[in-house]
């Protein structure tokens, strides 16, 4: 049976009245600070997992130190959903370990009153493309995008058999189980992609480790071309739209008509926070036709060992002593040049590498290995969320 027909047969005969979820949540507290002499743990914006929506890390404070946002007392199964930047789209269930502490008064906190709604049941709407939709009509400022609590409130969403609490909650359940059961799996498949990138990471540092003497350590410039005097930045005012990748300091940043590279090189980041912060890789390898600007390097090496081989050592290693500057970081021509890069024999380089692509395929391809699994399965999860959530709407409600 299709979740279509499933969902069909589920509600057969049942009334569905589409409620703003403040109709469906229970008031919630601040904390008075004045009152209080014990430490929490603090839930601020920067705390959850996009990806597993979890929380990741907390910060202790008391009334001594507690930032002016930390006003929310939080509970077990409350969902809390970041008003700022709200397209991004942060949000959780609070789990027992954090029932009791604070959260940012960034957060709206939705408290379910049990006896017309589940928790999952507001998790998966405030997960839906149709909130995502209500959140860009209903943010305001361009700068620092945020959208009130009372707004996050006003969203309506259906409650089966209003008049029948026990079906209506037996009925939510239903679906929240299917649900679940997909997002489980997402989760079990993230958690061992998080496994074997540690693996790898440990793999990739003993490859590329060697013992005194047991190498020669040339610098870069010994081991590539340097081909930054042919770059060519365009304002993207001056950009002629096509197909050819334009590429800055970490990755493509628009497509253009023209062309300055045809072939395989490396490029590596000249400038830019990335190089302290490290959330996407400083060097990455490109193909083909291709327009570079002049906040990445570009690197060209004899064959594709050579260069894979020290894409992943330069991604694997501290670039602090070579970088300059503190408000804008950058590694110049120079700093790149003078790094030294251990130099094994070709041979060792070729099956080095070929152990690290297989690791790499299976950690970071977007077209095999687990990512890509992880993203077929959260596109499985959106397609049934929205299907299994697509309750029809009586015509007097539609026109309200």
């Amino acid at each position: 049976m299709s979740s279509l027909n499933y969902l069909e047969k589920l509600l057969d005969g049942v009334d569905v009245e589409w409620m703003a979820i403040g109709e469906v949540v229970l008031p919630t507290n601040n904390i008075k600070w004045r009152d209080t002499d014990r430490t929490y743990r603090y839930i601020d914006l920067t705390s959850l997992d996009i990806e597993t929506k979890t929380i990741i890390e907390t910060s202790v404070i008391s009334s001594s130190n507690a930032p002016s946002r930390a006003q929310k007392l939080v509970e077990k199964d409350d969902v809390i959903f970041a008003t700022t930047r709200p397209t991004q789209m942060r949000y959780c269930l609070i789990p027992e370990v954090y029932s009791g502490e604070i959260a940012s008064t960034g957060y709206c906190v939705l408290r379910t009153n049990r006896g017309r709604a589940l928790p999952k049941w507001i998790l998966h709407w405030v997960s839906s493309t149709e909130f995502k939709k209500y959140l860009e009509e209903n943010q305001s400022g361009s700068a620092y995008p945020a959208i009130s609590d009372a707004k996050v409130k006003d969203f309506q969403i259906p409650i089966p058999c209003p008049q029948n609490p026990k079906k209506s909650l037996e009925i939510q359940a239903e679906i929240v189980r299917i649900l679940d059961a997909f997002t489980a799996h997402t989760a079990e498949l993230t958690a061992e992609l998080t496994a074997r990138k540690k693996q790898y990471n440990y793999y990739r540092d003993r490859l590329l480790s060697f013992e005194e003497g047991e190498v020669e350590w040339p610098t870069l410039d010994k081991l590539a071309e340097n081909l930054d005097s042919m770059r060519k930045p365009v304002t993207s005012g001056l950009r002629e739209t096509g197909d050819i990748p334009y590429y800055g300091a970490s990755g493509i940043v628009d497509y253009v008509k023209d062309y300055i590279f045809d072939g395989d090189f490396l490029l590596v980041s000249e400038d830019g926070a990335n190089l302290v912060a490290r959330n996407t890789p400083i060097a990455f390898s490109i193909s083909g036709k291709s327009w570079v600007n002049n906040h990445a390097h570009v690197l060209k090496f004899e064959t594709y060992a050579e260069r894979r081989y020290v894409e992943y050592y330069l991604n694997s290693i501290d670039l602090t002593p070579y970088i300059s500057g503190a408000a804008q970081p950058k590694l110049n021509q120079k700093n790149l040049n003078s790094i030294k890069i251990p130099n094994p024999s070709p041979e060792a380089k070729k099956r080095i590498v070929e152990m690290l692509d297989k690791f790499h395929s299976l950690t970071s391809s977007i077209t095999e290995g687990l990512p890509r699994e992880i993203e077929l399965r959260q596109k499985q999860y959106e397609y049934y969320r929205d299907l299994l959530l697509s309750f029809p709407r009586l015509d007097k409600e539609v026109a309200a």
